[in-house]
This record gives C-alpha cells, structure tokens and sequence, in this order.
C-alpha cells in the first residue's frame, strides 16, 4: 500500500507528463499552422498572374471591327447651321397667300418706315415676329449727328449703319418691297442707295426644288 506522500508524488508526476504532452500538441498544432498560412500566401501572386493571363487571353480573343461599321452612316442628323439651307436656296419657303402684301417668300425681308419725327428700318427673319436687325434715329449715337432725324441725309445714314450691322450679322441678301407711292421719293432712294453700297442685295435668289 503507498502512503498519503508516495500517492500526492505519484499525482504531480503524472500531472508535469499531461501537461508536457499537452504542450508538445499545441507546439506541434501552432507549427502546422504556420506552415498552412505560408501555402497561402505562397499560392496568392500564382492565383493573381493566372488570373491576369485569363483577362488578357479574353481581351485578346475579341474580333477586331470592320471596316463596313466605320462606314456606315447615322440615320439620323442633325443640322447644326440651319441658316446653311438658306444661303444655299434650299431651306422651304412660306409662301402665304397670293393676295397678301408684303409676300411672305422671304427668308430675310427688309422694312423701312419715315414717320413724321424719325426714320427706322428692320429685317425680319421669316421663322420670327420680332427684328433680328433694326437702326433707328431715335439712337443716341445716330442721332447726336445729324442735323434732322427724318431728312434725306437720316434716312441714308440709317441705311449705312444698317448694312454695317447686316454684314457684321451675316446676312447680305434680303427682300426689300417699298409701297409703290414712296419708291420714287428720295428719301427711299438714299436708303437703297446707301445698303447696295454697303454690300447689301436687296433680293433673294429663288428656292431650288430637288428632285427625289
């Protein structure tokens, strides 16, 4: 029979084997962890250049276009510069009705008015109600110069300063239709005068019907 001290001995010893084999487990348990996580991190950049090359290989494999595709044309278009149609005499024209003065078969038409105090003349645009261009003695800057504002000498600098202002606009072509009582009288001749020698051609040419 062992002792109370022979037995508390026996107890401690097997306790210090348990506890070293228990060590030697984790140590061994830690050390295959280790080793795992290396694989891993090994196995990553191979994981990432496979998957580049795969990337490359599809990007590679598309077919390249045809030249047909860079031919082909938009079924749609837009045309940026309407006022291209016009000066080509293409753009429709509104005819109206026969019996109205002035006609309506315009693209820019010119109107100038003499009243009792002051001269003005306009251009208006055939898609618009309001003046794209107008010139006036009642301006500031026309009136200060001119010993009159409804004189012959007016109604020819309303005409220069109006086809200075036409040509800075673009627009050098336009129909002028006087009222046949004052298309002898000489203040509508100084203004006719005064826009054909700043470039102005007060007619438009005729719309040209293409054929489909």
């Amino acid at each position: 029979m062992l002792s109370e001290c022979q037995r508390w001995r026996w107890a401690c010893h097997v306790h210090e084997v348990n506890t070293a084999e228990e060590e030697m487990a984790l140590t061994e348990l830690n050390r295959s962890v280790r080793q795992l996580l290396g694989q891993i991190q090994r196995c990553r950049p191979v994981v990432a250049t496979n998957q580049t090359t795969r990337c490359l290989s599809q990007v590679a494999s598309q077919p390249e276009p045809s030249a047909d595709e860079n031919e082909a044309v938009n079924p749609t278009f837009m045309n940026r510069n309407p006022r291209n149609l016009e000066q080509m005499a293409l753009a429709v024209k509104d005819r109206g009705w026969k019996t109205t003065w002035p006609h309506r078969e315009f693209y820019h038409r010119l109107v100038f008015s003499r009243t009792q105090h002051h001269v003005t003349a306009q251009v208006f645009s055939s898609s618009s109600p309001f003046p794209v261009l107008t010139c006036s003695t009642t301006e500031w800057a026309l009136r200060k110069e001119l010993a009159s504002t409804r004189c012959v000498a007016a109604c020819q600098a309303v005409g220069e300063v109006l086809a200075r202002r036409c040509q800075q606009a673009g627009i050098t072509r336009m129909v002028y239709r006087a009222i046949p009582w004052t298309f002898r009288s000489d203040a509508v001749q100084s203004f006719r005068t005064a826009m054909k020698e700043g470039g102005i051609t007060l007619s438009e040419p005729r719309r040209k019907y293409v054929g489909t």
